[in-house]
């Protein structure tokens, strides 16, 4: 049975745990168990901080985990990545008081930041050639120039109205951010079997997101026009209807290209157009 560690709370729980439902694995969410066998796929959940997910997935603690490439790239584990999830998106970035001018990042040097993220930070002051003070800091990063403790910060950066409510901006992006499934070098026969059909089924909501089926009908003189402007992954299904001269057609469109598309349809003369949301898609 795999054994996969998930955040046990905060940015990322809720994410994963709607991930593991849409892939059919359901579990209640970590709300009173450290550890919760799953349904609907030979799986147990374990809810772990963040920050311990990649070692307890390098010494085998649990095969697989979710975790943000940040934590990943920090703790500097020794597993292999499978995937992007394409969720938790975010960046790590050095701010500074707003009220400073900013010119360049030879602004840094010599000064003091702040950080939950030395080992990141360091490697790219070193990298840049810059000679600043790393100060490290376990939570509530933010803060530390409107108390003066440090001249700057390097921390995560989402929306950035957290910078902005502590009187901050951001200067330089580092490093993008999302969650990542990692897995342990070392696993079984078994446990390899197990985890392509995982992502047999993760792929095939991940490919499902933001599309949408299209249905449409389609005078016979225009389908050729019709047809050369949808792009489907491969060719559309074009049935005839009981009316002659009509056709029934069908297609899968990103949902943002759908409303260029959907104009350009119904001016090629496309009729009952028909968008209906696609909940998996097996490749």
């Amino acid at each position: 049975m795999l054994r996969i560690a998930v955040q046990s709370k905060g940015r990322l729980h809720d994410d994963s745990m709607a991930l593991l439902a849409e892939a059919g694995i359901r579990a209640e969410g970590g709300k009173r168990t450290l550890l919760e066998r799953a349904s609907g796929f030979a799986m147990e959940v374990l809810y772990l901080r963040d920050d311990d997910i990649p070692q307890c997935v390098a010494t085998g603690v649990a095969d697989l985990g979710i975790v943000g490439k940040n934590e990943l790239e920090e703790r500097q584990e020794d597993v292999k990545t499978l995937r992007p999830l394409g969720f938790g998106k975010c960046r790590l970035s050095l701010a500074i008081p707003k009220a400073e001018a900013y010119d360049g990042l030879e602004w840094f040097s010599g000064k003091k930041i702040a950080t939950s993220y030395p080992r990141i930070l360091r490697r790219f002051l070193q990298e840049k050639e810059l000679g600043a003070e790393v100060h490290e800091i376990a939570g509530s990063v933010e803060v530390c120039p409107g108390i003066g403790l440090a001249d700057a910060i390097f921390d995560i950066v989402s929306s950035g109205s957290t910078l902005v409510s502590n009187n901050l901006k951001e200067v330089e992006c580092v490093m993008d951010c999302e969650a990542l499934l990692i897995a342990g070098k070392h696993l079984s026969h078994e446990r390899e079997a197990e985890v392509d059909e995982l992502l047999f089924r993760l792929e095939a909501v991940r490919n499902a997101e933001d599309k949408k089926y299209v249905l449409m009908n389609v005078p016979s003189e225009r389908l050729a026009e019709v047809v050369a402007v949808l792009p489907g992954a491969k060719s559309p299904t074009v049935m005839p209807l009981a009316t002659e001269g009509w056709n029934s057609v069908h297609t899968v469109i990103e949902e943002k290209r759908l409303w260029t598309i959907v104009r350009r349809l119904k001016e090629l003369g496309a009729q009952g157009i028909l968008v209906v949301p696609i909940e998996k898609m097996i490749p």
